[in-house]
């Protein structure tokens, strides 16, 4: 998990960009983690975005 918010985000996009599918980041108690978004159990993070290969930037 990553401590800085820009460098997960930064990850988050890239990830996306290299499995083609929709990832999200979220927060967990103290850090960052960015998951494919079909495989996030939404009840136990606070989601902070999802990035799109598709599209520029984050999703929602």
């Amino acid at each position: 998990m990553a401590q800085d918010l820009a460098l997960a985000q930064s990850h988050a996009f890239a990830l996306a960009r290299t499995l083609m599918v929709p990832v999200t980041l979220f927060r967990s108690g103290e850090g960052f983690g960015v998951l494919p978004s079909d495989e996030l159990d939404e009840g136990e993070v606070e989601i902070i975005a999802e990035y799109d290969p598709f599209s520029y930037g984050p999703a929602h």
